[in-house]
């Protein structure tokens, strides 16, 4: 390629993508989701990339609300790796937030129908001298709601928690 003499010598880019090329969701603003492995190695990295793209979406680090869903994040996604493990299948988790609501809800499908937990009235703390068993109760706990359902299109369940955003910018236009 030439270019003219005085000319900038490097293709400028577009600063966004073209609106009309991104379909949002209807109902939310952004959406992220991805496929892990069932380990505890998948079940770090959803955590960690929760974290990034909330923070992206303008619920930045080290705030309530942002530390509130990687929390979450973090206890469903290790429930999927250590209660609906099977072998050779993923756990998927999508992330959704929007603006107007100032929602965020996140949602971790596993691949084992017959191990589910507890509706969210029927949970009940575990013995004090069992270590393990309370995940879904710091869930249900920092949650503004939560439940789960079997999968429609596989073997598996569904669990997510929504959480409330409380005073979150409207328009945050940092980046998808």
């Amino acid at each position: 390629m030439t270019s003219k003499p005085g000319s900038p010598s490097r293709i400028a880019q577009p600063a966004r993508p073209i609106d009309h090329l991104i379909a949002p969701h209807p109902l939310f603003d952004h959406t992220f989701e991805m496929c892990f492995t069932s380990t505890p190695r998948g079940a770090r990295l959803a955590r960690r990339l929760v974290a990034h793209r909330l923070d992206t979406w303008g619920i930045p680090y080290d705030t309530g609300p942002h530390d509130t869903i990687v929390l979450i994040a973090a206890e469903l996604t290790a429930n999927a790796v250590r209660h609906g493990h099977v072998s050779g299948r993923d756990f998927h988790l999508r992330l959704r937030a929007t603006t107007h609501a100032r929602t965020a809800r996140v949602e971790v499908t596993d691949a084992r129908a017959e191990r589910v937990p507890p509706r969210p009235g029927a949970l009940l703390a575990p013995d004090v001298e069992y270590t393990g068993g309370r995940g879904l109760l710091l869930v249900a706990e920092l949650a503004t709601r939560w439940d789960w359902h079997l999968r429609p299109d596989g073997p598996g369940k569904t669990v997510w928690a929504e959480c409330d955003i409380p005073g979150r910018d409207p328009s945050p236009e940092r980046s998808q």
